[in-house]
């Protein structure tokens, strides 16, 4: 076997050397192609599939991730300009697992940990900042937990303390947020930043607290009128009480017409004017009878009847005292005194009542509700109503009288129809504009992601076997035919000339014709002979070892 197959590769390196210059370099080249395809097909197939590990990581963080990853002997590549670290598919999760047991990433925001590499000595300026950069991550690294933002800066800016209550100020926060793509934060959202901001500083108020997007947009900004005077918590406020009317209406009209066979539209006009009102009001004097006291006062004094006359003489003073009077209105001011005085002849007698009356008075606080309703317009729509006949067809009608007027009268009870505020309702029925949805068109199959991944795999295994086929069998299958062709004419001529050799029977002039092959004169072969034995001693070798075991 060893020396069958060493004369029949000497048989293919002499036919090999027997082919023209250019049937050579083909066969050199198809053969190179050959085993590059191969080798470059095996390498593809056995690179592994590189995910993201971590995108966006700031410089201080990538290159301690990159450093863990040389350490855990974990390959990784750089993407996106250095902005993202691709590993492994299988391995993503096991090193991402690793890389948090060590803190990483750690993320571009510090937080309390700051505190504990303070060194001793520090001064008390340099306590406030770190405490406020310490502050500062903390809230950024919360507010980052929102699934909608991406990442967010923090700047605080406190004021220093002071005794003095009229300099002192509050403290502010502007607040960057990026946002993903795609994303955005509702209104709730960006009122619990604002409140999460304004609880985690103190004495900071909410309104001191601006966010603004990467995009520059201001989303915590004051409350601004609009066209119709109102703010917008005003607005607000109208459109919901707009859409709890349409909501109570739809509901209870859906019921008999059912939920699509009914629009209803809702305009609130609302007193959004604060009304704080103080009252005083007296009521006409009331009598002695029906007046209530206030306060009662007799002075009563009693003399000698044996005193000398006394007062001024002449007729007056002789005269009796008239009828005790007492005014309504005393003229010292208080409310409902009376005096009575009486006088007793004969004697010294004075008898003094002072009566003083309550008034009647009333004082009233007002404040009206804000946002109430000052007046409402309802228009509501209603379907033509759909009857089967006995064949199932559908055919559509108008509403009668009655049918109208009953909706009428729900719409009115739903809405709180009062007609001295000025409230409006209309109800039509007309038919709906129905418009037919076409059926949504099938995705081609030459659009489906999946198939098209297929697709791209399966081209490229067809490109990688097109290019083999044609290398073996346009390029080498015919070089090797020749190839052969020659190795079997080479041992032919060698087979021939040593039987001749050895027999001696072969003249200069016998020319045989052996397998196709033409056989030259003997001085021909053995010039051949001669040229195989100084170019491959060992075929001549082997041939004479042939003759001697024979």
């Amino acid at each position: 076997m060893a020396e069958a197959t060493g004369q029949s590769l000497t048989a293919l390196i002499h036919g090999f050397n027997n082919l023209p210059a250019g049937r050579k370099v083909s066969l050199m080249v198809a053969l190179a192609a050959i085993v590059a395809v191969i080798v470059g097909s095996w390498i593809w197939i056995q690179t592994p599939d590189y995910r993201i590990l971590y995108s966006n990581l700031s410089d201080r963080d990538g290159g301690a991730v990159i450093e863990s990853l040389q350490k855990l002997n974990i390959p990784y590549k750089m993407a996106e300009g250095g902005g993202a670290i691709l590993v492994p598919s299988n391995l993503v999760y096991e090193a991402r697992l690793k890389l948090a047991s060590q803190g990483l990433p750690k993320g571009g925001a510090v937080g309390f940990d700051l505190m504990d590499n303070m060194k001793i000595g520090a001064t008390q300026f340099q306590e406030n900042v770190a405490y406020q950069r310490a502050l500062e991550g903390e809230i950024t690294r919360t507010i980052e937990a929102i699934s909608a933002v991406q990442g967010a800066r923090v700047h605080l800016a406190i004021p220093k303390e002071t005794v003095f209550v009229r300099e002192q100020q509050k403290p502010s926060a502007s607040i960057l947020i990026n946002l993903y793509p795609g994303r955005a934060l509702e209104k709730a959202q960006i009122s619990g930043i604002v409140h999460l901001v304004a609880s985690s500083v103190p004495d900071m108020p909410a309104s001191n607290v601006t966010i603004i997007d990467q995009n520059g947009n201001l989303l915590t900004s004051p409350a601004r009128q609009n066209v119709t005077g109102l703010d917008s918590s005003q607005l607000e406020y109208r459109q919901e009480v707009e859409q709890a009317y349409i909501r109570r209406i739809e509901d209870i009209l859906g019921a008999i017409t059912g939920p699509r066979n009914v629009k209803v539209q809702v305009s609130a006009e609302l007193d959004f004017a604060v009304v704080e009102q103080t009252a005083e009001t007296y009521k006409p004097n009331p009598t002695a009878e029906t007046a209530a006291v206030r306060s009662s006062q007799i002075t009563e004094t009693t003399g000698d009847g044996g005193m000398g006359a006394a007062g001024v003489p002449g007729a007056l003073s002789n005269q009796p005292p008239g009828a005790a009077t007492a005014p309504l209105n005393a003229p010292t001011g208080r409310a409902g005194t009376t005096v009575a005085t009486t006088g007793v002849t004969g004697g010294s007698m004075h008898k003094e009542v002072t009566t003083n009356y309550e008034l009647d008075r009333t004082i009233s606080h007002v404040r009206n509700p804000v946002g109430s309703i000052k007046r409402l317009s309802v228009a509501v729509v209603v379907n033509h109503k759909a009857d089967k006949d006995k064949k199932g067809k559908v055919t559509y009608r108008a509403l009668t009288k009655e049918e109208l007027t009953q909706l009428y009268n729900l719409a009115r009870e739903a809405m709180g129809f009062n007609q001295a505020r000025g409230d409006t309702l209309n109800v039509v029925n007309a038919p709906f504009s129905v418009h037919e949805e076409e059926p949504a068109a099938a995705q081609p199959i030459w659009k489906d992601p999946s198939m098209v991944a297929m697709a791209k795999d399966i081209l490229k295994f067809l490109v990688i076997a097109g290019i083999l086929w044609y290398l073996v069998a346009g390029v080498v299958r015919p070089a090797l035919s020749e190839l052969a062709e020659a190795a079997g004419a080479h041992q032919v001529v060698l087979g021939t000339h040593g039987e001749a050799m050895k027999e001696g029977s072969v003249g200069e002039a016998d020319v045989v014709m052996i397998g196709g092959s033409k056989r030259h004169s003997y001085e021909e072969d053995m010039q051949m002979v001669r040229e195989t034995a100084r170019q491959d001693p060992k075929i001549v070798a082997n041939v004479v070892k042939d003759w001697v075991s024979r």
